[in-house]
């Protein structure tokens, strides 16, 4: 008889489907894993000690930077917890708009892990019809806030500014005919909100197709039913959050829970897994993305026929405009004095969260009455779930480790922070 050896093998943290940098210890009986050990700290930027060494304003555009793929879910935690301690609350457009945008943010996040899990997985076609439709979002991204992805949009108080009258167009070059080009502009002949209901009418629809490929696929079942299993029980034992709990079987969504915002005047439902495995998580991201549309739909709606501000008109908290600071001198002393020095907080601890695409992303913020912050924690979704990497994979194959890191849409901005 042969005689087989128990090895120890490097799983990354270059590998493509380590999904950033993660190194994972294989212990391997054959090809089978006995032990699975996630060492992580390759990406660790002191996000937190970064924050506590600046004004409360000038770490937002930090916050975009954790989870890299859902920044302004980040964004609206870290805001949050600052307008707990000043006691202000944002005009209600202004809320309508956030939630609007981590709709956006939502199937953003989940467009990109279907993607990329279906590529680790071997099916190439569904990451391509995937970026096809993010390349639409982004497009509001960066209508929106100048940029595309890092847009820092949210601010204490409200949003930056209101939504454009007229999206972007794409010109006619030597690679895009006349033709072209009046194709891809049909839908951005409007205004921003016009653009986004025509997206959330025409997406169901591409959520079809990516069904059509994967959802009764008799490979992509093969790979995913019954591989990772989570009990309910132990979902909740190991802190899951977002989906990952949902695909367990546990009804739980901050959103719903604990609504924030304005979730609790909107309609949709929390879908929930069966069997706890990587293809009932997969069906619950497939399905929040349906219920995403359907929240897009309902504030574009409410957005169409209210009109109003959309950040508070309290100078000591907010910018003045740039017409008002180029020619009244009170304005050039409070834009002055935000941009260099900021606001003091009042003292207090607070915690925030939010229903991010990936679980519960939440920030703890301590202040001591100065204009930093004391303490910042982020409290990241996917640090726990990575944290059962050793119990979700043991007992499976080699080429069961990349369904499960997929399942578990990790970002490393965020656990190594």
């Amino acid at each position: 008889m042969p005689e087989i050896r128990n090895m120890t093998l490097n799983f990354g943290p270059q590998h493509p489907a380590a999904h950033g940098v993660l190194r994972l210890v294989l212990e391997m009986d054959g090809e089978v894993i006995e032990r699975a050990d996630p060492h992580i700290g390759l990406l660790h930027r002191g996000t937190e000690k970064l924050a506590e060494n600046k004004p409360f304003n000038q770490s937002i555009g930090y916050m975009d930077r954790l989870d890299y793929v859902s920044m302004m879910c980040n964004e609206h935690a870290y805001v949050m917890a600052i307008e707990r301690l000043l006691g202000i609350t944002p005009p209600v457009r202004a809320q309508y708009i956030r939630v609007m945008f981590d709709e956006i943010t939502r199937v953003l996040n989940h467009l990109m892990w279907l993607g990329a899990h279906g590529l680790d997985i071997g099916a190439m076609t569904v990451f391509l019809y995937c970026f096809r439709e993010r390349e639409d979002l982004m497009d509001c991204y960066e209508a929106v806030s100048g940029t595309r992805m890092h847009a820092t949009y949210y601010r204490p108080g409200g949003v930056y500014r209101d939504l454009p009258e007229r999206m972007p167009q794409y010109q006619a070059s030597r690679w895009r005919s006349e033709k072209d080009v009046k194709e891809l502009n049909r839908n951005r002949q409007g205004s921003m909100l016009d653009f986004i209901e025509d997206f959330a009418d025409r997406f169901p629809a591409c959520v079809d197709e990516y069904e059509t490929l994967l959802t009764d696929n008799r490979i992509w079942k093969q790979r995913t039913v019954d591989i990772g299993i989570v009990t309910p029980e132990r979902a909740l034992a190991l802190g899951f959050t977002g989906p990952m709990l949902r695909g367990s079987g546990v009804e739980w969504d901050l959103r719903k829970k604990q609504p924030y915002e304005v979730y609790g005047d909107l309609e949709f439902d929390i879908p929930v897994g069966l069997n706890g495995d990587c293809y009932s998580r997969y069906l619950v991201r497939v399905e929040e993305m349906r219920q995403s549309a359907r929240l897009i739909k309902q504030c574009v709606q409410w957005l169409r026929q209210n009109p109003g501000p959309v950040i508070i008109d309290d100078h000591k908290l907010t910018p003045p405009r740039r017409g008002e600071m180029k020619g009244d001198m009170e304005s050039l002393i409070h834009h002055f004095k935000l941009f260099t020095e900021g606001y003091c907080v009042p003292p207090g601890e607070v915690y925030a969260a939010v229903e991010h695409p990936k679980g519960e992303f939440g920030i703890y913020l301590v202040s001591d009455g100065a204009n930093k912050p004391y303490r910042v924690k982020a409290r990241a979704p996917g640090f726990a779930h990575l944290s059962a990497m050793n119990e979700m994979a043991q007992g499976h194959m080699l080429a069961d480790v990349v369904a499960i890191i997929g399942t578990m849409d990790i970002v490393f901005g965020e656990i190594d922070r």
